[in-house]
């Protein structure tokens, strides 16, 4: 066990979300010095004095920066002007607080929707300028990618320290389960879920199912972000990705088999399928801080619909 977390006081932005939970489960035997995780209720981070005071009453010496307020294809739709400006307000924010207070290190977590809509598969890092993103996550993925150019534009004037980490999409327990706000595999969990109970003898499905996405375990992707943390100083983005690129016609019909649903799939073709495709290339994770994901998709599918069914009203009750 590395002695680099035992004397530092963490503060987790997003820390009682899904992924922030994940952290603090991964930090808990690490024995941190301290962990912060302040609720968007204790602290409305769009807001610069709000963020401010936090950071002057905590005094970190490390930030995980994970808050966020996201949602799958419908809420892109539906809120694209909130996801874009809450987003693009918290990242500013969190790391000009961050350079002000002069935190020793902040970790910005970011989103794969910030990759171009056309983009070489795997996706590699230097693509990230090459193009504008999927239209309906643009709003979302261009906010969450000023983070990174506001982490380079400080390294360059101010030398702040600070690194930038791309997660593909990611499931597990925890996860948003209310069709609010839920991606794909929650969502298809549920519906598939509440299929079997209602012994529907079909369920319909948005896109052709044509598209693929990579799909990363929360556990694995905490991992990724203490490695990084402890180990990368680098100014340059990082993906965090399974290496496994599929397509959602493959999806559906396995969360089916696992929920144990028997009906027919039908696919409503009028609905977007969202970017056509999506598959990281996680190998400068590996080279630079030693990081490969470690849970294969099945049976971390398995755990997930485990955790749903026995949590499910809290599940599906978490909105943003």
């Amino acid at each position: 066990m590395s002695d680099f977390w035992s004397e530092r006081r963490v503060l987790i932005t997003g820390g009682t979300g899904f992924l922030g939970s994940a952290v603090q489960r991964a930090l808990a035997p690490l024995a941190p010095g301290e962990v912060i995780t302040p609720t968007s209720a204790e602290c409305d981070l769009r807001d610069p004095t709000a963020t401010d005071k936090l950071f002057s009453a905590t005094a970190p010496d490390l930030v995980i920066h994970l808050a966020a307020r996201v949602g799958g294809i419908g809420a892109n739709r539906e809120r694209p002007g909130d996801l874009y400006l809450d987003n693009l307000l918290i990242g500013t924010h969190v790391i000009d607080a961050a350079r002000r207070h002069e935190v020793a290190k902040t970790v910005a977590v970011g989103t794969i929707c910030s990759y171009p809509k056309i983009t070489p598969v795997p996706f590699q890092e230097s693509s990230l300028w090459t193009g504008y993103p999927e239209e309906t996550n643009a709003p979302y993925g261009v906010a969450k990618l000023a983070m990174l150019t506001q982490i380079q534009a400080n390294a360059d004037q101010y030398g702040q320290r600070a690194i930038y980490l791309l997660p593909t999409n990611l499931y597990g327990p925890g996860d948003k389960f209310n069709p609010k706000v839920s991606h794909v595999i929650p969502a298809l969990i549920r519906r598939m879920v509440e299929a079997k109970e209602a012994d529907a003898p079909f369920i319909e499905v948005w896109g052709t199912g044509s598209a693929s996405r990579e799909f990363l375990y929360v556990d694995d992707a905490a991992a990724g972000i203490l490695a990084a943390a402890e180990r990368y100083d680098g100014i340059d983005p990082v993906n965090l990705g399974s290496n496994h690129e599929m397509l959602i016609s493959e999806l559906v019909p396995l969360v089916a088999e696992l929920v144990g649903y028997a009906g027919e799939i039908r696919w409503d073709t009028s609905k977007p399928d969202g970017q056509p495709r999506r598959g990281v290339d996680a190998s400068r994770a590996k080279e630079l801080f030693g990081w490969t994901a470690n849970t294969e998709l099945r049976k971390g599918m398995k755990t997930t619909i485990e955790w749903f069914l026995n949590n499910r009203e809290a599940a599906e009750a978490r909105a943003n």
